[in-house]
């Protein structure tokens, strides 16, 4: 186990290490964001996060189509 100074260099590189890990590996904003559109509106093939926001979108947006089978049991 490190003591004292030796302890203390230990830690500064691993933090030196976690953060040119981290730097290198970045954060991708778009492909999260794209990940979370799950569902995709028949019609006009527009992205929704959640079925709540779909229907609300098809009934809005397409009120004349044929709702699909997976809006039919949602709560708005």
């Amino acid at each position: 186990m490190a003591r004292g100074h030796q302890k203390f260099q230990s830690q500064q590189k691993n933090a030196k290490k976690q953060a040119e890990i981290k730097k290198s590996k970045g954060h991708d904003q778009k492909a999260a964001a794209k990940a979370a559109l799950v569902y995709t509106c028949t019609v006009c093939r527009t992205q929704m996060p959640d079925p709540k926001t779909f229907k609300q979108h098809f009934e809005s947006k397409h009120p004349k189509s044929p709702m699909p089978l997976e809006l039919v049991n949602v709560e708005v």
